[in-house]
């Protein structure tokens, strides 16, 4: 699908899943290559920046896995950038580039005063802007999740969060290590658009940078909270393991003078004392008592208990 827009002799080509007759037509419209028409067709696994005649080719992926359910880990959105014109191409739906659409669109439609100087640089800044304010929508819920685990941890439900930890610690690794990709592409991107459109380009993919630093940022400082979480998490199962064995213990040290007494009193043997005696069963009985007393107040007084 192909959605056009041209504002003050600019003009922005936005295609979803695009056929091939969709990008040919684009191609010839732009006088692009068939290489570059080639990458507009399919997705691409890594982000990339090339240079072609005229115009640069930046491929960049958005984490998305929040918005999408869980069904794409990620959302590609390829730029082929002109001094008058940008194409994007995407192969699902991204809901940033829908709003900056509508954005868009609303602003051709109120015809403000024309903005000195306005090129594809300015659509690239605001599209930037809205796709990395999806990426920071997308940490916002997983900030959420944390602080849900935060709490469940100190609710002694230590046990339930290690798998929770976990699944958010693989999906923020993915938002990172995604975001940390931005930084060499958009560096080398900058460093073509100067060349290819003047040092005022530069201007652009610097505000676009400082949108990428900021949810970089983000992402790591979430990946800190929840590793010392997971930490936290761990010492405090280490803990109630080790109450637990302490308890074993104690209670196996109590009961096996125990069982060895009956055994002893339970030998058929005339030599064995208070056999015979009428009385013989309480007495041990209440032998066996003072000695449980006797422990529990020394396990007491050691605070073993």
């Amino acid at each position: 699908m192909i959605t056009r827009f041209d504002h003050q002799g600019v003009q922005w080509i936005d295609l979803e899943s695009p056929t091939p007759d969709e990008v040919d037509q684009v191609a010839q419209e732009f006088d692009l290559t068939s290489f570059l028409s080639q990458d507009l067709l399919a997705p691409t696994v890594k982000g990339r920046v090339d240079l072609y005649p005229r115009v640069a080719y930046a491929v960049l992926h958005f984490p998305a896995s929040r918005h999408t359910r869980g069904l794409s880990r990620s959302q590609e959105v390829d730029f082929v950038i002109g001094d008058r014109f940008m194409v994007t191409a995407h192969y699902d739906a991204v809901p940033a580039v829908y709003d900056f659409a509508r954005a868009f669109e609303a602003e051709m439609l109120l015809k403000h005063a024309a903005t000195p100087g306005f090129g594809s640089g300015h659509i690239l800044l605001q599209l930037a802007e809205r796709l990395y304010g999806g990426v920071e929508n997308e940490l916002e819920s997983l900030e959420d999740t944390i602080n849900a685990i935060e709490r469940e941890i100190f609710s002694g439900n230590e046990k339930e969060m290690v798998v929770v930890i976990s699944q958010t610690t693989r999906e923020l690794l993915h938002h990172k290590r995604t975001l940390e990709n931005h930084g060499k592409v958009l560096d080398t991107l900058e460093q073509m658009t100067i060349m290819t459109f003047g040092e005022s380009y530069g201007n652009y993919l610097r505000g676009v940078k400082l949108f990428h630093s900021r949810v970089l940022l983000h992402a790591v400082s979430l990946m800190e909270t929840i590793q010392e979480l997971r930490e936290t998490n761990t010492a405090l199962l280490s803990t109630r393991q080790n109450e637990i064995m302490k308890n074993l213990t104690i209670m196996t040290f109590i009961t096996a003078p125990l069982a060895l007494i009956a055994t002893l009193f339970g030998m058929s043997s005339p030599h064995v004392p208070l056999v015979g005696n009428p009385q013989s069963f309480w007495i041990i009985i209440s032998g066996m008592l003072v000695f449980v007393a006797f422990l529990f107040g020394y396990f007491k007084y050691k605070k073993w208990l």
